[in-house]
């Protein structure tokens, strides 16, 4: 078999997560990332300069020797992250036939550490949402943000990316484009629909809605796009203002949604929909939250315990 060269096959290999499987650009950039840091490692084990590295010279050992260094300086969820990306490249080369043999299948994934999502109680999600003001345009927006976010458990990213023809004001839907490039469709609430609605009146009114219903549905002060990284910074003004000791980001609106669902009952596969969730499995670790919840009153009312 011909020598390949592994930089050329890693990009090829984010050129079809782009194109076939249609993932972002910020992924792309991860998984580009994560495996080059991979070559360099090797290579340096064999004392060679990384652009020479070829596909024969990476064994199962070259891989475990990668994360026994990994397992001094990163946590677990970071070396599962970044052996999954080499898995993921040796899957595909696998499959297009440039390998015989897949060095990764003798190598085991580490055990994660299971930590529960961080999420706000109802009283303390109403505090945050009603504590924003409404005196100017931008305040207005940003209620209509973080309302979106927490009624629909928006992905930031996924908030930041809708235009205003995404909201169907009359079925009281809005349409997502999640990770993979797949669209769904979840509820809006009420108030947060029409803070929307009060946000884009008071924008055509002031004339700043140049793109029309394909813009942008939330604007920076420029009128361009709102960036997920802007949305969180807007966000830690927020909670600092409102005095919440729970570090709060805009992912905590999306356990938040997630956990008081279930706890009033909710469906755990409604919740996987409207979540978007690929399985089953990632929006289970919200049942931990409601069963420790359990627990507690269990323990504190419980007689004989």
């Amino acid at each position: 078999m011909q020598q390949l060269m592994v930089q050329d096959q890693i990009e090829a290999f984010v050129e079809t997560l782009a194109v076939e499987k249609g993932y972002s650009e910020h992924t792309c950039r991860a998984y580009r990332r994560d495996l080059l840091e991979f070559t360099a490692a090797v290579a340096g084990d064999l004392e060679i300069e990384a652009d020479r590295l070829v596909l024969s010279q990476i064994e199962t050992m070259s891989i475990r020797s990668y994360l026994g260094r990994l397992h001094r300086r990163n946590k677990k969820s970071s070396i599962a992250r970044k052996l999954s990306a080499v898995r993921s490249f040796y899957r595909y080369l696998s499959k297009y036939r440039l390998i015989t043999d897949n060095p990764t299948d003798g190598v085991l994934t580490p055990k994660q550490d299971q930590s529960l999502p961080t999420y706000l109680p109802v009283d303390e999600m109403f505090r945050l949402l009603d504590g924003i003001q409404t005196d100017r345009l931008l305040d207005r927006r940003n209620r209509a943000i973080f309302e979106t976010l927490y009624s629909c458990g928006l992905r930031v990213s996924e908030l930041a990316g809708m235009n205003v023809s995404d909201v169907d004001s009359d079925a009281g839907t809005v349409r997502v484009l999640g990770k993979g490039a797949k669209q769904r469709i979840v509820p809006i609430g009420k108030k947060a629909l029409q803070a929307i609605q009060i946000y884009r009146r008071q924008l055509a009114d002031r004339g700043k809605n140049p793109q029309g219903s394909e813009g942008p549905l939330f604007l920076n002060k420029n009128g361009g796009r709102l960036t997920p990284r802007s949305i969180g910074r807007i966000l830690d003004q927020l909670v600092a203002r409102c005095g919440l000791l729970t570090p709060v980001t805009p992912h905590t609106l999306r356990h938040s949604f997630a956990t008081h669902l279930l706890d009033a009952g909710a469906d755990l596969r409604v919740v996987q929909e409207l979540l978007g969730h690929k399985s089953l499995s990632t929006t289970q670790k919200y049942t931990h939250v409601s069963i420790d919840r359990l627990m507690q009153a269990y323990d504190k009312a419980h007689p004989r315990k």
